[in-house]
């Protein structure tokens, strides 16, 4: 057997069982989401990688696959001449990992499309039922639930309906619109897409099943903490609580929703005492320390 299958599949069992064990226990995740959400995709990102490399390294030799390792661990990329010259088993080896790969970057792109396609839809209705107002920056639909959400991609747009309007003071206005701004700029729709492809590849995988579930979650606290920047914590609170019952599009990102409750919550209670950034650090380390026999005992073995 190639021992050097040890680490890629240290980081698949790392990336795919221990971590997001970790992190649906961690405390930390609400208090630093975008922490979170990067432990998230470099999780996802491990993961693929390491699925990708695993077959490869199964059908090398073990010297070839020595070198592979070496390679990968020190981030150094063979010249682009090396691959003309490879052998019909390393062209082998590559097919089969580009293969495994290629499996969640076309479910994200899949994802992506037919995101886009349902957004410009929807792009396409607000421009003949909705009007645009230039003070609020805003397309204002006639509707007399109160509703904030925005499309993101290139059909970028912001919008509130007439029930908003009426029912929201200023203050609680600005906060929602500065959310849904946060979502927009921070591209979190590519995040989005990314977690729903995953879990619909992996459904059965817990990294996918979790991840699925709590980048939604972590994206609007994300999005809220943003919108503070700009906003007082009472009065997106406030507007959080005027739009729970409002229902976003499923291509949309909405300031209300289901889980308008727990994030106003998080907003109006202190942060606990202690150091978030550094739990979650510890975390990382313990899930990266769970892959370190496996590597250790790659590096035991002669090549």
């Amino acid at each position: 057997m190639n021992h050097h299958t040890l680490p890629p599949l240290g980081l698949i069992l790392c990336t795919g069982f221990v971590v997001p064990w970790l992190l649906a226990r961690a405390r930390w995740v609400q208090q630093v989401p975008r922490l979170a959400l990067a432990v998230w995709v470099a999780s996802g990102a491990l993961f693929a990688g390491s699925a990708a490399l695993l077959p490869a390294q199964l059908v090398l030799p073990s010297r070839t696959g020595h070198r592979l390792s070496d390679a990968l661990f020190a981030l150094r990329l063979p010249p682009p001449g090396r691959l003309l010259e490879l052998s019909a088993l390393e062209y082998t080896a590559l097919g089969v990992g580009l293969a495994v790969l290629a499996v969640p970057v076309t479910g994200f792109a899949r994802a992506l499309l037919r995101a886009r396609r349902l957004r410009s839809r929807h792009a396409e209705t607000l421009r003949l039922v909705g009007r645009y107002d230039a003070g609020l920056g805003a397309t204002v639909l006639e509707h007399a639930r109160p509703a904030v959400y925005c499309l993101p991609g290139r059909s970028r747009r912001v919008v509130v309906s007439s029930g908003a309007i009426d029912t929201l003071t200023e203050p609680q206005l600005a906060a929602a619109l500065a959310h849904e701004r946060a979502h927009i700029s921070g591209r979190h729709h590519l995040l989005v897409a990314a977690a729903e492809s995953f879990a619909s590849v992996f459904p059965y995988l817990p990294l996918a099943r979790h991840g699925g579930t709590a980048v939604p979650l972590l994206l609007e606290m994300a999005a809220d903490d943003r919108a503070l920047r700009r906003c007082s914590r009472d009065a997106l609170a406030t507007a959080l609580y005027a739009l729970a019952s409002g229902r976003a599009p499923r291509e949309a990102f909405g300031a209300g929703g289901p889980s308008a409750a727990l994030r106003m919550r998080r907003i109006l209670a202190p942060h606990s005492a202690g150091h978030p950034v550094l739990r979650g650090l510890l975390t990382i380390a313990a899930a990266g320390l769970a892959a370190a026999p496996l590597i250790i005992a790659c590096c035991s073995f002669p090549n």
